[in-house]
């Protein structure tokens, strides 16, 4: 298995890091996509990579929240991380109007700014959009034809969004959030309609934690380990064979993100 997001540089798995690689790969998770969520957190994520090349690929970006930190320069250090070997993807880039770090304005330049990286690199986008679907979209729209793949990162909307992204051609990742018998019931109803070959699945760790995992570890720490968990609970509300679903993923995340196995 893949795991398409983990924000590996977060001190809460840094500080067992080889912990956290063994244990993912006896779960069968053999490759992490790290996620680059500032300049710094993507610097250190190709490190990180080039201390673990067997296990790790990473993204470069900055996430919306970081948007005020922007400086004229950000966008070639950026474009420098990117053309290392082991970075797959721009981002984590997109829009988030729900705790609104970064003012709006700041953040859709951001966006634009690194989608047209993308685009100059001829490299695939991992996205981020919660509660700014409308602005997301039709920025999208202006630059999907320019961009080879997009993934719409850590999916959580209605299952109107989830037909506008499938409309524009991008892939779907889902988290544990589909385990959450709160908040995930919509989820749970939609994930049905993603295509085998647009579905990725991602833990987001350490966020995320399913609800469903039992026992549940002490910390509350999400870790890749428990994506075969969050495979369980989408194969059941897609109604397939989980080893069918697996293969699926498996290929698509490939495919997406040039991972050899």
């Amino acid at each position: 298995m893949i795991d398409i997001g983990v924000n590996l540089t977060n001190k809460s798995l840094m500080q067992n890091l080889e912990q956290i690689l063994q244990r993912a790969t006896v779960a069968g998770v053999n490759k992490i996509v790290v996620t680059g969520t500032d300049l710094k957190e993507s610097q250190k994520a190709v490190q990180l990579c080039g201390h673990h090349p067997q296990h790790l690929v990473c993204t470069a970006g900055v996430h919306p929240h970081h948007a005020s930190d922007w400086t004229s320069d950000t966008s070639d250090q950026i474009t420098q991380l990117a053309i290392q070997p082991c970075v797959r993807a721009i981002g984590e880039t997109g829009l988030d109007f729900n705790r609104n770090y970064s003012p709006s304005p700041a953040q859709t330049d951001v966006f634009r700014q690194q989608l047209e990286i993308a685009s100059q690199l001829e490299m695939p986008v991992f996205s981020h959009q919660r509660d700014a679907h409308d602005t997301f979209l039709s920025i999208l729209k202006e630059y999907r034809s320019s961009l080879t793949k997009v993934v719409v990162h850590c999916f959580t909307d209605t299952k109107s969004a989830l037909f506008d992204y499938l409309d524009l051609d991008c892939h779907i990742g889902i988290t544990g959030w589909i385990c959450d018998e709160r908040r995930g019931i919509e989820l749970q109803g939609i994930v049905k309609y993603i295509p085998p070959n647009r579905l990725m699945l991602e833990t987001d760790a350490p966020y995320l934690l399913p609800r469903s995992l039992l026992p549940k570890p002490k910390l509350h720490i999400n870790e890749p380990c428990y994506l075969p968990h969050i495979l369980q609970a989408v194969a059941h509300h897609q109604g397939k064979p989980i080893q069918q679903l697996s293969a699926e993923c498996l290929k698509t995340s490939q495919l997406f993100f040039d991972i050899d196995l």
